[in-house]
């Protein structure tokens, strides 16, 4: 196992420790030394700039659109009935147009070609670079058939058929680019199919690729076992989809679900895939590389892939026997070694589950999950690939966890979502490194 070595130089302002603020300084201190930072009894007003060691840090301006996703010197957002692009890094809007459902965006990205897609809950569309021509589009099954969400009963809730934990979907594959994500679902909704998306032709379509099974702990109640969601063609099942990520050094993809053992029934839910595309035939060959339960490092998320290593954090959560301990941590290996914890190197002890991480470059930014953990808004940050860490608790966004956090735009601002109980969208957040 590796030696995490933690950063001695991070100081702390004085703040009034309340029990949930000792229990985090005093893990911090057992994780190697690393001090949490942050503001107590005081509120950030959007667009003020506060800073840690490591970072600037503030929250979007409250009167203009929810900025819903960067890249580059691009953003898309959307507010009161409209969707918006900036080409100035969320400066100023340049387009906009009338889109009745915005307030329920889940899912945006933008293309290297200029387009956007973006996802209610059961629906997605394709928007040109200036958002005059907005197309819905019909997902197409593996077998190039449309693929449609199930009938909603009554008073259902709608679930999300596209909402991803990701900040980064698209990647270089061989030259050109894919859009790829994973749909975390099934948390407060009706039932909603888990499924890997794709589309390789600059978003004009939006295929399946991969879905999983259909879980029985995830259906309405009432429903005849041929009426649930999921493929009734494969026997493995999960609740959601945690992460998707490519790695260019063996053009391999890898994914991994949640989010619990069920035993009876059901079986396990925690899975890492690992996919390969052959662009020429459209098709995907999935394999299992491993199944776990809940308290397992495979239970897990924010998957990078950086030179030969893949780099994740963990999701472990009980139950679990009482002298068990949670493996939990955030690790790294060869590809090749993921199955085998013996050769995962840990780079930093975390005592509490986590399910993000975004890598860019040399730098990570992993947000902390605000349910479980002792920090009301918590961060871990690297800017040498894990060799030294610094831990920051900002207080004063209060109880929040961040979720889809976007590499650096055009200015060097990261883009994180911080969500209220995890699943209720809270505030927008701009880190901005120091080195």
């Amino acid at each position: 196992m590796g030696v995490m070595k933690a950063a001695h130089r991070f100081s702390s302002p004085s703040v009034s420790r309340t029990r949930r603020q000792f229990l985090g300084t005093t893990a911090a201190a057992a994780a190697g030394g690393s001090l949490l930072s942050g503001l107590s009894g005081r509120t950030l007003a959007a667009g003020e700039i506060s800073e840690t060691d490591h970072f600037l840090y503030r929250l979007a301006r409250e009167d203009g659109p929810w900025i819903d996703t960067q890249r580059d010197d691009r953003a898309f957002g959307y507010r009161g009935g409209k969707i918006f692009l900036s080409e100035d890094n969320a400066r100023t809007w340049a387009h906009q147009s009338d889109f009745p459902d915005a307030e329920n965006i889940q899912f945006s990205s933008l293309l290297g070609n200029g387009r956007v897609v973006f996802a209610t809950q059961r629906r997605i569309f394709s928007a040109s670079a200036d958002l005059s021509e907005i197309r819905e589009l019909t997902v197409l099954d593996r077998d190039g058939s449309a693929y449609h969400p199930h009938q909603l009963r009554v008073n259902e809730k709608p679930g999300w058929y596209f909402y991803s934990l990701d900040g980064r979907h698209t990647f270089d594959v061989n030259g050109k680019e894919m859009l790829i994500w994973g749909n975390y679902c099934n948390v407060g909704t009706g039932p909603v199919p888990a499924n890997i998306y794709y589309s390789v032709d600059g978003g004009e379509t939006v295929r399946i690729a991969y879905a999983f099974g259909r879980n029985p702990a995830f259906q309405y109640k009432d429903a005849d076992p041929t009426e649930w969601v999921g493929d009734p063609g494969n026997p493995l099942v999960c609740r959601h989809i945690h992460s998707v990520t490519y790695h260019p050094a063996e053009d391999a993809f890898y994914a991994c679900s949640g989010d619990l053992d069920r035993k009876i029934g059901v079986g396990l839910e925690c899975h890492w895939l690992r996919g390969t595309y052959d662009a020429n035939e459209d098709e995907w060959d999935w394999n299992v590389i491993v199944s776990s339960d809940a308290n397992s490092r495979f239970k897990s998320g924010g998957i990078n892939c950086v030179d030969d290593k893949v780099y994740w954090v963990a999701d472990a959560n009980g139950p679990k026997p009482l002298r068990e301990t949670y493996d939990r941590g955030i690790f790294r290996c060869e590809p090749e070694d993921i199955p085998d914890k013996a050769k995962h190197e840990m780079i930093y002890p975390v005592e509490y589950e986590m399910a993000v991480m975004t890598i860019n470059g040399t730098t990570i930014v992993a947000p902390k999950y605000g349910n479980a953990d002792p920090d009301e808004c918590g961060f871990l940050v690297s800017s040498d690939l894990g060799e030294t860490w610094g831990h920051y608790d900002l207080k004063e966004l209060g109880d929040r966890s961040g979720v889809r956090v976007n590499p650096p735009n055009g200015e060097g601002w990261w883009r994180v979502q911080l969500m209220e109980r995890w699943v209720r969208k809270g505030e927008v957040l701009f880190l901005k490194m120091k080195t």
